[in-house]
């Protein structure tokens, strides 16, 4: 379901219209009108940015000190419209060199009429990137005097960059030395019992790149996935090669993957953008490989002690290592005295989040360490009420390591030209929410 935006108003914080632009003839002039008596005025800006004023809906968002309101009057799609309002202001800092407001508005009103007319067209959104509109809107806006961002200058040959399929992409690049790094960072999300079970677990990961190649090259990118590989074996005509496969969820794709192919030959191939950018973003729910099993043990002594011990074993192969590990391990607010014994790393005791904390600078793999500590307590009057302890929460990072599996099978570039390319893979895992009940 598209926007189908009947007016857009910019807005200052009293609420003076800087600049509108009506795309339809179903509503009127007063509109704005409207959006200051019943949302202004009653200082309910704060409380939802939808709100329904008669036959129509007003979506509004506030940058820096102005207010950005769509006006619809039909049933439309409220998250297309506010992605729309975030790509818009985006393009407007990269013309205006980096700032947003109310001074960068009136000095700069006949380029956003211009803008305005080019990135929606009857209410519909339209091409907001930044790269392609300034290959023929070459106009520069009036830049603060607190930028030090550099204009970006015009590229020529702007028609196949305008109504070409590679649009995110300019022509005529030339490196040196042409090279693709590729990472594929993952976030363990865990929810453990204090005997080791697992509650909840899943995976969350996205494939960077970082391209640095002449020309227009199409990249090919094989992973270890089920479908991909049976699609593949079916092609072929032969049975799929021994080795672990896995089910993707929930993957999303760069705009420049060719999405037709995806769908029928089950492989990734794109024409990537210049640099960096995000290929894309998948989650895993079943055969997660943990990275850390943590199995605690605290004993309440009396009113006044506790014993905490707290044993973490790394799961990884042993030619591998994780950095950064940091257990933060809960303790009562009216801790007095802590004593410790490591195996590895430092402890210590931080009162501002009432926790005893746990760093191991670097963790080899098959190897545990374990904590022994002796807590001391401020003794009260008050009676002892039963409370839900907080979890052991868990930092990490591991190199070279996959939670989900997940391994590039291959990553093949073609261009007509012929030239030789270097590949670099690189595998991170880290901790999202790496929790463990007590």
């Amino acid at each position: 379901m598209p926007v189908s935006a009947s007016a857009i108003y910019f807005l200052n914080l009293r609420g003076d219209v800087l600049i509108n632009r009506l795309y339809r003839d179903d509503v009127g002039g007063n509109m704005v009108d409207a959006f200051r008596t019943h949302i202004m005025q009653t200082k309910e800006l704060g409380v939802c940015p939808v709100r329904q004023i008669g036959g129509c809906s007003f979506f509004y968002m506030k940058i820096s000190n102005v207010y950005i309101v769509i006006v619809v009057s039909t049933n439309a799609n409220v998250a297309c419209a506010f992605k729309f309002v975030v790509e818009a202001v985006a393009l407007f800092k990269s013309y205006f060199g980096g700032a947003f407001d109310e001074d960068a508005i009136r000095n700069n009103f006949v380029l956003i009429y211009e803008l305005l007319d080019e990135i929606m067209d009857f209410g519909y959104p339209q091409n907001l990137s930044p790269e392609i509109l300034k290959l023929y809107i070459t106009q520069e806006g009036v830049r603060s005097p607190f930028s030090s961002k550099a204009a970006d200058k015009a590229v020529p040959n702007a028609t196949l960059q305008v109504t070409g399929a590679v649009g995110w992409r300019r022509e005529g690049l030339v490196y040196k030395k042409n090279e693709v790094f590729l990472d594929i960072v993952e976030s363990v999300n865990l929810l453990m019992s204090s005997k080791g079970s697992v509650l909840r677990c899943d995976v969350t990961g996205k494939v960077l790149m970082k391209c640095f190649l002449s020309g227009m090259p199409d990249l090919k990118l094989g992973l270890n996935d089920k479908i991909g590989l049976e699609k593949e074996s079916q092609l072929k005509s032969r049975p799929t090669k021994s080795g672990k496969t896995i089910e993707l969820d929930d993957v999303t794709f760069h705009q420049c993957v060719n999405l037709t192919r995806f769908n029928t030959e089950k492989t990734v191939s794109f024409v990537p953008p210049d640099g960096e950018f995000e290929l894309m973003k998948y989650r895993i729910t079943e055969g997660v490989n943990l990275p850390f099993k943590v199995l605690p043990t605290i004993k309440e002594l009396g009113r006044t002690r506790m014993e905490v011990n707290v044993k973490v074993k790394s799961v990884f192969s042993a030619k591998m290592f994780a950095l950064g590990v940091v257990v933060k391990i809960p303790v009562p607010k009216q801790t007095a005295k802590t004593n410790f014994t490591v195996t590895s790393g430092k402890a210590k005791y931080n009162a501002s989040i009432d926790c005893l904390v746990w760093k191991i600078r670097k963790f080899p793999g098959q190897t545990e360490s374990t904590l022994s500590a002796e807590v001391e307590l401020i003794s009260t009057m008050t009676e002892k009420k039963a409370a839900t302890k907080p979890p052991i929460e868990m930092e990490f990072q591991v190199p070279m390591f996959t939670a989900s599996g997940l391994r590039v099978r291959f990553l093949k570039v073609w261009e007509k030209s012929g030239y030789n390319t270097v590949e670099w893979v690189r595998y991170i895992t880290k901790a999202g929410s790496y929790e463990i009940r007590c």
